[in-house]
């Protein structure tokens, strides 16, 4: 187990992994299709839009969180 107060950056990994998994299975599928390359095509995208997604996550979870404790109640 982790201690709480990683929960937060646990919680953006796990998003950011898979977020960017899905979309780069389902973005790669819809602009080359299924062949033979597909899943060498699919790692190289995703080995790209991982970090980019991880990094976008800290970056912006922080400040979403903020505005929706804002128009919350």
């Amino acid at each position: 187990m982790f201690p709480k107060k990683f929960s937060n950056l646990i919680f953006v990994l796990i998003m950011g992994f898979g977020m960017s998994l899905f979309m780069t299975l389902i973005i790669t599928y819809i602009n080359t299709g299924m062949d033979n390359g597909y899943f060498r095509r699919f790692l190289k995208a995703w080995s790209v839009g991982l970090p980019i997604a991880i990094a976008t996550s800290l970056l912006v979870g922080p400040i979403a969180k903020r505005f929706v404790d804002k128009i919350t109640k």
